[in-house]
This record gives structure tokens, C-alpha cells and sequence, in this order.
């Protein structure tokens, strides 16, 4: 049982996932294929709600503006801290095991599952199937990763990539802060920045290198080579795609921090500054004096990109910015310890739980649908506000993300069209859903339902949305 935290909707709050799905249906990607076959890319014309401040040189850079709100934001938090009453009303929350057990013996699910719904009105488990039972989760995980790196960091922080060069300016470091979002604009823009703080200290001729040290440990992901998920390093543009392509599984460099740097030399060149060979990997100096600076998105923004597109080199560059705020190494073993610390101190329950990766993409992962329910009722908490982004990043039926083209007209789960929010999880034999339904007394619930050694994703994410949407018609007696 959670500690009871009330968040009651308002009366119109039934309606709220439409809302929100009008201002998030153009963020949709492509479809994924391959080993992510159900899950969506990061959609390639996202609106910015932060990003790179360049209106500066050197080291007047450092600061950045202010984030702006993350942008889905306004209309959930309206309805989370709506005026709440001392006593919940009366439902039909009581009638669930009768709904949804038959629901979740659907052979399309498989013989492993655990599920778990919370009243976010009361903070108590209503239903519960194995709710306590750690299984893999695939993507479902990115829910627990980014909890924790809200938790680490706040709403507010960005990821910076620098240019930096000793005090003679006649050698130049670029240092990677780990932000995997750097674009080929916001890269001109760093050289541009770091070309003119040159030609003010009167140099054009330098010897370049690159620093990626901000992380440490292997750079592949325990699963090899693949389409999914570019080389974990702290220095990339593009997440390390060669095919032009912003979203879904892509052909990946073997060394984005090496081709970031030689993009970084090139166009140095286009503003007259010679880097002369090409750069190596070298730390900063110790001494070194800020010339240029670029900053991500605000976390808030990040953390709804991950979950809405099921971003994996996001998830993994968050997963290790929780590391570095908690004082570990940034590293895949690093971001385990870090990941779990953070979740301690929410107080949720952790038995059984293992934070392999950041991405859901090892099958060593192991969390059960309680642990998930429970980081979704704190981020509902209204004391607990620098967590919100995880529910306004889950992708909405119908309308946008991974939940796209899933509760359509004609399709098992089409009465939760703007009302299931969830994320996905999907890996060859594991398919997984969580997060909130609005029911029909205008009720915030929270769900989890994961499934293992399942047959199919075409028979398993049917049986998935059917439990979802199950929820949605409980009204009062």
C-alpha cells in the first residue's frame, strides 16, 4: 500500500487526455522495426521548449536562460492540484478482480504477468495479480529512469557541451557533457561561438582534441551492436545516426565522440580557425578558460521525449547524469547504484529490482508492476512537483508516441482513445504497459501490466490496451 496522497480531478477531467492529445499529436515518429518493433522514435520536428543559448561569446555563455515549462504541462498539473476533498467518492474500483483477471489470462499474455492498479485519489492499491513479482520490463523502465533523474536533478537542468582551451587559446578541448540531443545546428553554433572567442584572443591556428571523460566504463551496450542504441558516450551529434534519419532504429557510427569532433574541426575551418591533424581524445586541461558553450533542453522537455518516443540514447544519457548528481561514475554500473538510491528515497518498493541499463533494452532489467504504479503515484504527489514530467511524457492513445497507432477506431482498446496515457515496453518476448486512465467519476488511476514469454506483440499489445481501457467505465454505485 502507498501512502495515501489525495489528487482529485475536476469534474471535467475526464476529458483531460484529449486535451492533451491536441497539442501532442504532431510530435509523432515513424514506426520502429527490429528488436523495438512496438515502440516509436523521437519524432524529428519536436517543438523546442529550451535548447542551445547562443546569444553570447566565451565565457559570458555559461548560464543559460531560464527553461520553459515543459509542454504538456499546463493542462495536467491544472488537474492534479485541483481542490481536493477529505473523502474519496465511492466507485466501482471494488468490482476489478471480476474485470480484469479474466482479462489478464489471455493466452496473447502469456504465462508470466504482474499487474497492479493505484487510486491516485487515495494512494491504495485496488487491484493486484502478482503486483510484487520482478520481471523484465523492456521500455517501462524509462518510467523508473526518469523519475530518478527528475528526482537527482530537478526539472531544470541542462546539459551543457563546451569548448574550452588552455590560457594560451592555442590549444582547444571540446567537452562533452553527455547530452545526446546535440544537433548539427547547435554544433555550428558552438563552433561559431568558439571561433570568434579565438579571433578575440587574436588566434586562428590550434590543435584541437575531445574530451568524453565526464563518462566512464564500456561504451557499448550489453547487447552489441545495434540499430537501436548508438555507442554510450558523453560526446555525439545526432545519437550517432549515418542515415540523416531523427527517430527509430538507424545505422549507428562506431565513434560519434570522434565524428563530433572532426564535424566540430570542419567547421572551425569554414570560420578561419586551422585545427591542422585531426583531433584526438585528450582530457581538458586543468587550467582550462571557457570560450563557447551549448546547452539541451530542460530536463522537464528530456524527460518527456524519452517516454513519449521511447528514446534510448536519451534514456541512457539520463540514467548517467543521475549517476554524476549522486556521486557515482558514469557508467552503466554507476547509473544502477544511482538509479536505485533515488528510488529508495521515494520510498517505493524496490524488492527484486534490477536497473541493468536506463533504455529497458537488457533483459536483465527486473521491475514489477508495483514498483512502476508507485513511481507513478508520486509523480502525481502534489508535494512532489519536479516529478510531473513523468506523467506528461506518457505518450497519449490514439494521439501521440509509442500510443500512436494503438486505441484507434476498430482496435480492442478504441473507448481509451485520449484517456489511456501509458508507456510501452516491448522487446521479442516481453511486452509491458503502464500508467494512468481517467475513469468515468473523473478518478485518476494508475496501472501496470507486464507480460513475459509472450507469443506475439500483434496477440500481446491487444490483451495490453483491453486491460487498460477495462478501467475506464468503473463508475459510482
Amino acid at each position: 500500500m502507498l501512502e495515501p496522497k489525495v489528487v482529485q480531478l475536476t469534474a471535467g477531467s475526464a476529458v483531460l487526455g484529449l486535451v492533451l492529445a491536441a497539442g501532442v499529436v504532431t510530435l509523432a515518429g515513424p514506426w520502429d522495426s527490429g528488436q523495438r518493433t512496438a515502440e516509436r522514435a523521437r519524432a524529428a520536428a519536436q517543438a523546442r521548449t529550451g535548447g542551445a543559448h547562443h546569444g553570447a561569446t566565451g565565457p559570458e555563455r555559461a548560464a543559460p536562460r531560464p527553461p520553459a515549462p515543459a509542454p504538456s504541462a499546463p493542462g495536467v498539473l491544472t488537474a492534479l492540484t485541483a481542490p481536493r476533498t477529505k473523502a474519496a467518492p465511492k466507485s466501482g474500483l471494488g468490482s476489478l478482480a471480476a474485470t480484469l483477471d479474466p482479462l489478464l489470462a489471455d493466452p496473447g499474455l502469456g504465462p508470466l504477468r504482474s499487474a497492479s492498479v493505484v487510486d491516485l485519489t487515495t494512494g491504495k492499491q485496488v487491484y493486484g495479480n502478482g503486483a510484487g513479482v520482478p520481471m523484465t520490463p523492456a521500455s517501462t523502465i524509462k518510467i523508473a529512469t526518469t523519475a530518478a533523474a527528475l528526482a537527482a536533478l530537478g526539472p531544470d537542468h541542462r546539459i551543457p557541451t563546451a569548448a574550452v582551451a588552455t590560457p594560451d587559446a592555442r590549444h582547444v578541448t571540446l567537452v562533452g557533457g553527455g547530452d545526446p540531443t546535440l544537433d548539427p545546428v547547435r554544433l555550428r553554433a558552438l563552433a561559431a561561438d568558439t571561433a570568434r572567442a579565438l579571433r578575440a584572443r587574436r588566434v586562428t591556428t590550434v590543435t584541437l582534441t575531445y574530451d568524453t571523460s565526464r563518462y566512464t566504463g564500456p561504451e557499448r551496450h550489453p547487447i552489441g551492436v545495434n540499430d537501436n542504441i548508438a555507442p554510450v558516450t558523453a560526446l555525439m551529434t545526432n545519437e550517432g545516426r549515418l542515415d540523416g534519419s531523427a527517430g527509430g532504429p538507424a545505422p549507428r557510427t562506431a565513434d560519434p565522440a570522434g565524428d563530433t569532433a572532426r564535424a566540430f574541426a570542419a567547421l572551425l575551418a569554414e570560420h578561419g580557425v586551422v585545427t591542422g591533424k585531426p583531433p584526438a581524445r585528450a582530457r581538458a586541461p586543468k587550467k582550462a578558460v571557457p570560450l563557447a558553450k551549448t546547452w539541451s533542453e530542460p530536463l522537464s522537455a528530456l524527460v518527456e521525449r524519452t517516454l513519449t518516443h521511447s528514446d534510448n540514447d536519451l534514456a541512457e544519457a539520463l540514467a548517467r547524469q543521475t549517476a554524476i548528481a549522486s556521486g557515482h561514475p558514469a557508467s552503466f554500473a554507476g547509473a544502477e547504484r544511482a538509479v536505485r538510491e533515488r528510488l529508495r528515497d521515494l520510498g517505493v518498493p524496490l524488492a527484486g529490482a534490477r536497473f541493468a541499463d536506463g533504455s529497458g533494452l537488457d533483459r536483465g532489467d527486473r521491475i514489477s508492476a508495483a514498483l512502476l504504479t508507485a513511481l507513478l503515484a508520486r509523480a502525481a504527489d502534489p508535494a512532489r512537483p519536479e516529478l510531473r514530467p513523468v506523467l506528461t511524457g506518457l505518450p497519449v492513445g490514439g494521439f501521440s508516441g509509442t500510443l500512436e497507432d494503438r486505441f484507434g477506431d476498430g482496435s480492442p482498446g478504441a473507448a481509451g482513445a485520449g484517456l489511456v496515457r501509458a508507456k510501452t515496453g516491448t522487446l521479442t518476448g516481453v511486452n509491458t504497459l503502464a500508467g494512468t486512465v481517467v475513469t468515468a467519476d473523473g478518478r485518476l488511476l494508475a496501472f501496470a501490466f507486464l507480460a513475459g514469454r509472450t507469443p506475439s506483440p500483434y496477440t500481446a499489445q491487444p490483451a495490453l490496451d483491453r486491460l487498460a481501457t477495462a478501467l475506464l467505465p468503473q463508475v459510482p454505485h
